[in-house]
């Protein structure tokens, strides 16, 4: 049982630590600001949450696991309030925006 609970715990750690790794490449290669936002997202949802879930998993059924689990949800609430702020803003502020993607129509806010 101690071996199962291994296995799993490095599954996840594994994928944990590809995901940010696939991650930080995509910070440094990509060149416009949103696509580079994206990639930084990736970290901090599912890499954060694979990482915590691999302790959660070794950690076993306690009160570090509930634990665990709040600090998980957290992320998974904040994260996409920030990105979405700070990609208004890039949209915003941003005059050459439709040399890097296409825009259809932006409302005006």
């Amino acid at each position: 049982m101690e071996w199962l609970r291994f296995v799993i715990a490095a599954i996840f750690l594994a994928g944990g630590l590809t995901v940010a790794a696939i991650s930080v490449f995509g910070i440094f290669k990509f060149k416009f600001s949103l696509n580079r936002m994206h990639a930084a997202a990736m970290t901090d949802t599912l890499a954060l949450c694979l990482v915590l879930l691999a302790m959660v998993v070794l950690c076993g059924i306690s009160f570090a696991a509930w634990k665990l689990f709040l600090i998980i949800g957290f992320p998974w609430f904040a994260s996409p309030v920030s990105s979405h702020l700070l990609a208004l803003l890039e949209v915003t502020v941003n005059d050459r925006l439709e040399d890097h993607c296409d825009i259809s129509e932006v409302e005006e806010r």
